[in-house]
């Protein structure tokens, strides 16, 4: 009996310190090595300063920049204001979350949610129809943290930012190439265009004309 158990324990700290200290630690500093970037979740700096990750989607009102997908979640950076009531009381941080509303598409809090959302867009996209609207605009992805948006979604609102920033919708058709991504292994998903990077590159532009 005393043998069994002087083993059990024995075994119970060698897979404790195999598979609680040397494999973690192992995995992150190979991690850190080869793999840095990704590892410290893929922040995006612009002058000097983090502006987000480019695995998580942000919120862009600023008619200037292309318009992300929506999300059920806030998930904008937070600052220490935002922790302060306004004059109602209000506090503009929510906690940190993701995930998607899960309503239904008869839903009609959903249906007056992309109603509205719908109206918005083509008001500030004049000329557009709202057949002409990709979904993706208009839905978010499961997570809510989706940072990408279809090329068609991109491209639909090149007039309204060649419009707002003066940059020319051949510049802004190349932003939008270089910052599309396709296929998984050419086979999985569809292809895609970060709006974070693509916006950081309107904001290089913008910076350079002294506009920003």
């Amino acid at each position: 009996m005393k043998d069994m158990l002087k083993k059990s324990v024995l075994l119970s700290v060698v897979l404790f310190v195999i598979c609680g200290l040397i494999y973690p630690l192992a995995m992150t500093g190979i991690s850190q090595v080869l793999f840095n970037k990704k590892a410290n979740g893929s922040i995006v700096s612009f002058n000097g300063k983090e502006v987000g990750s480019g695995l998580i989607g942000q919120s862009f009102t600023d008619k200037r920049f292309f318009r992300s997908r929506v999300s059920n979640s806030n998930y904008n950076t937070y600052t220490k204001a935002d922790l302060k009531p306004d004059s109602k009381g209000n506090i503009a941080y929510t906690g940190v979350t993701s995930g998607s509303s899960n309503l239904g598409p008869s839903n009609p809090v959903l249906i007056d949610r992309v109603r509205k959302d719908m109206g918005d867009f083509l008001k500030s996209h004049p000329g557009l129809k709202a057949g002409d609207v990709p979904t993706d605009l208009l839905t978010s992805s499961a997570s809510g943290l989706d940072p990408n948006i279809s090329p068609q979604s991109a491209k639909i609102q090149v007039s309204a930012v060649a419009k707002a920033t003066n940059i020319s919708s051949t510049d802004l058709n190349n932003i939008i190439l270089n910052n599309t991504q396709g296929r998984t292994l050419g086979i999985f998903g569809e292809p895609r265009v970060n709006v974070l990077k693509a916006n950081l590159d309107i904001a290089n532009i913008l910076k350079s004309k002294g506009t920003l």
